[in-house]
């Protein structure tokens, strides 16, 4: 009976963990969202900011597959 309740919570975890895999397209897309509403108002200082807008995008997508790595650690691992 304890290890059902232990996959159980290996699996809501995971659950929980994988949610962020998602959440971080929502994230870049939030981001490129907002550089492309700032290029449209002032097109001339766009192109300094696609650093900017790659470092961001990387940041998130980055969050994305650390909750992707944890979701697959918890459901492997332990």
């Amino acid at each position: 009976m304890e290890g059902d309740i232990g996959t159980l919570g290996q699996f809501i975890g995971a659950g929980i963990a994988g949610m962020g895999a998602g959440l971080a397209a929502l994230g870049v897309g939030n981001v490129a969202g907002n550089f492309l509403a700032g290029a449209l108002r002032n097109p001339s200082a766009a192109a300094g900011q696609t650093a900017t807008l790659f470092i961001g995008m990387a940041f998130a997508e980055a969050l994305g597959i650390f909750s992707f790595l944890v979701a697959l650690l918890l459901i492997f691992v332990a």
